[in-house]
């Protein structure tokens, strides 16, 4: 065969996985897609169009870094390939790196003036950079800052007669108020205010005194399950408590971040893991995500959310309460749950992570933020991270870990998983997502693990999406990123 036949046949080849990636994209099946788009690429890399559909799948598996890398490389292969600047506008917009899409969006327009929807794109982006700059023009310094929080005192705030919703008689948190909240929440009923203060407060006053890594102490015979995250898919919680029972002293649960954004119930969630909180410290522990933080909560839906169904003044007094939640937790001393993962340096000590000062919103690098925001990799080493934020560490970085602090397992969550769950690392670290049909889209499963004392064993439970209001994730995003959703 002739060296232009076999040059066709092998461009023929490229295009046809193509194909096959998109039907796997357009099933929501991104990994595979990413697979597939990345075979097409390894034998044509000079078609734009692979990298930027690899770009756009690894946007919808929240692989921001990945999509900006790819994306450039479609920018580099093709200048005037408009999905190129417009996909990579996307992934930094979803980073919140603002100034970034703009620039690309720019682009966008500049290469096709006359699309009327790249015209619009680009204004909201111009809209929302000014208001960035505003804000950061007006901002008051950490240490200038005085806690909205400490000017509260929800026992002035009357109650009207017409209420009928659940109420906290005196100071304490009971269990028939939880039921009862919980139930109206089913109901799409709100909380009144007061009793939203009382909570957030006193979960408050909780969380402040507590060290950033948390020791959990699980008795003999007895049992403690970790969650992954929730991302405000309420009904899909209340699921988990009908198959593994409501929080109590004697069935205890750790939730381990992204607690709120995307889902469109985020509020419902966190009013009421504070209340289970509240009702009993030591039912219910607590971990902070990435997304407990005022960025992610202002792009994500949180901050819209909180200011919909309560007030401005609450959006500050949760970015305030979720400065003082712990980074991560030991059980019995032998498992290690963070929500995100482990770090870009050897020799990290539990008693190094106990030392973090966590009260502030998360750095861009060092130990917390790795804590918040990194990935395992397949393989051994340290990579950069597909979300641009954080590193990717490998099978050899987590055993290390391990040894050096005498403990058996990993526990992270992070990251949505088919099955709701993944093992890796040669059983030494387990991810687990608790948020089933994630965004309304991904099909997974979710999952929780189960440990029974002494031998903590990891029990692992899936379970499927349950259907909630017709009330669409990303409902109180931020405009702009609803556009691009």
């Amino acid at each position: 065969m002739a060296s232009a036949d076999i040059a066709n046949s092998v461009l023929a080849q490229a295009e046809e996985i193509k194909l096959q990636a998109n039907e796997s994209f357009n099933a929501n099946k991104f990994s595979q897609a990413i697979d597939l788009y990345t075979q097409a690429i390894e034998l044509n890399g000079k078609n734009a169009v692979y990298w930027a559909n690899r770009a756009f799948a690894h946007i919808k598996l929240e692989e921001y870094g990945s999509a900006v890398q790819d994306a450039s490389k479609a920018i580099e292969v093709d200048p005037k390939y408009v999905k190129g600047y417009y996909r990579r506008g996307v992934a930094y917009l979803a980073m919140g790196k603002l100034k970034e899409a703009l620039k690309d969006f720019q682009q966008v327009v500049k290469v096709n003036p006359n699309n009327p929807d790249a015209v619009k794109k680009l204004k909201e982006c111009e809209r929302a950079v000014m208001k960035l700059k505003f804000e950061e023009a007006i901002a008051v310094h950490d240490v200038e800052r005085r806690s909205v929080a400490d000017s509260i005192d929800f026992h002035t705030i009357e109650v009207e007669p017409q209420y009928s919703g659940a109420r906290i008689e005196g100071e304490v948190v009971t269990l028939d108020f939880v039921k009862k909240m919980m139930d109206d929440f089913k109901n799409q009923k709100c909380l009144h205010k007061r009793y939203a203060y009382q909570i957030v407060l006193q979960t408050r006053e909780m969380l402040h005194v507590l060290p950033s890594l948390v020791d959990i102490t699980v008795s003999d015979n007895n049992h403690f399950t970790v969650c992954g995250d929730v991302h405000g898919q309420f009904y899909d919680l209340l699921n988990i408590f009908e198959l593994n029972g409501l929080p109590s002293d004697e069935n205890p649960y750790l939730f381990n971040g992204d607690f709120v954004d995307r889902g469109s119930f985020s509020l419902e969630v966190i009013l009421t893991l504070f209340a289970f909180k509240c009702m009993s410290p030591t039912a219910i522990y607590l971990a902070r995500g990435n997304h407990e933080s005022k960025s992610m909560n202002k792009i994500y839906g949180f901050e819209g959310e909180v200011k919909s169904k309560l007030s401005e003044t609450f959006v500050e007094i949760f970015a305030e309460v979720f400065c003082c939640l712990p980074l991560a937790h030991v059980i019995n001393g032998k498992v290690f749950v963070v929500h995100g993962g482990l770090f870009s340096v050897d020799g990290v000590k539990l008693s190094d992570i106990r030392a973090i000062d966590r009260f502030c919103e998360p750095p861009e690098e060092g130990l917390m933020c790795e804590l918040l925001w990194s990935d395992p990799q397949p393989y051994p080493g340290r990579g950069p991270s597909k979300r641009g934020v954080g590193l990717s560490f490998g099978v050899d970085v987590t055993k290390r870990f391990l040894q050096e602090n005498n403990l058996d397992l990993v526990v992270r969550s992070h990251e949505v998983k088919d099955e709701g769950y993944e093992i890796e690392h040669d059983g030494k670290l387990i991810t687990v997502f608790s948020a089933p049909n994630y965004c309304d889209q991904m099909g997974n499963k979710g999952a929780f693990i189960r440990f029974q004392a002494p031998d903590m064993k990891p029990n692992i439970v899936t379970f499927s999406a349950v259907p909630h209001p017709d009330v669409k994730p990303m409902a109180y995003a931020n405009n702009f990123l609803r556009l691009f959703s």
